[in-house]
């Protein structure tokens, strides 16, 4: 991402949320109500808000429970001087995951972070998800804004179906079409051949691994449901072909 007037601010928010494996978290401590800030790692939900699974025995963890409050940077991760890159202040609630909704949370913050499934089971462990209030924005100098977060976020109302069906669908593409996925990943998204899988679907995207990397592949227009997302899979797939030659 380079920063300019013209980039869209609202897709570089998106770009840092679904790319963003770890970030710093500020809590409210308990007893001052001092700022508190922790490194964490984060997954995107299927609308790109950031999911945490956090230890009842961390400190982040008891201020949450006392003020839902919190922020969390996140940034480029470049080479060079961090401050000439694109990063969001992001403010919202850190709320517990819904009982009907864990297990989906839980296999999407897995699919970004693995090595976590030999503890995420653990009675001390949960799950929570951030809820944005809104997000402030620096991609270099000159470059702040402040988005609501309509802006920002992925739609996922209308889209029941698909995120219900996500782990149906993860798991044919890649027994299915663990080929295509390596097209996408090297002709549309610009990756190095790999093996590529997809590890996580949503209204605007998949998400693909290799080797402990990720990339995204963003849609054309937003999928409401796995039959619209089959036709636009096969129209990816020819238009990736067809740069493959």
């Amino acid at each position: 991402m380079k920063p300019s007037p013209s980039s869209d601010s609202a897709g570089m928010v998106r770009e840092l949320l679904r790319s963003s494996r770890q970030g710093a978290l500020a809590t409210l401590m308990v007893e001052s109500g001092a700022p508190y800030c922790s490194l964490v790692n984060v997954a995107p939900d299927a609308d790109g808000a950031p999911l945490l699974l956090v230890s009842a025995l961390a400190l982040h963890t008891k201020n949450i429970a006392s003020d839902a409050r919190v922020s969390l940077m996140l940034d480029e991760r470049r080479a060079g001087d961090p401050l000439e890159g694109a990063r969001i202040m992001l403010a919202g609630e850190a709320r517990p995951t819904a009982p009907d909704d864990l297990p989906r949370i839980r296999r999407r913050y897995l699919a970004f972070h693995p090595s976590a499934a030999d503890f995420a089971g653990f009675a001390d462990f949960s799950f929570l998800k951030i809820f944005p209030t809104g997000v402030h924005l620096v991609a270099g100098f000159g470059r702040i804004v402040d988005l609501p977060p309509a802006r920002f976020l992925t739609a996922v109302d209308d889209a029941e179906s698909l995120l219900a069906a996500e782990e149906g669908i993860v798991a044919h593409l890649n027994a299915d079409h663990r080929d295509t996925m390596n097209l996408y990943a090297v002709h549309l998204a610009g990756a190095p051949a790999a093996d590529w899988s997809c590890v996580a679907c949503d209204p605007d995207g998949l998400d693909l691994a290799a080797e402990g990397r990720y990339l995204r592949l963003t849609f054309p227009r937003h999928v409401t449901s796995p039959e619209v997302l089959r036709m636009l899979l096969k129209e990816l797939a020819a238009q990736a072909r067809a740069k493959a030659g």
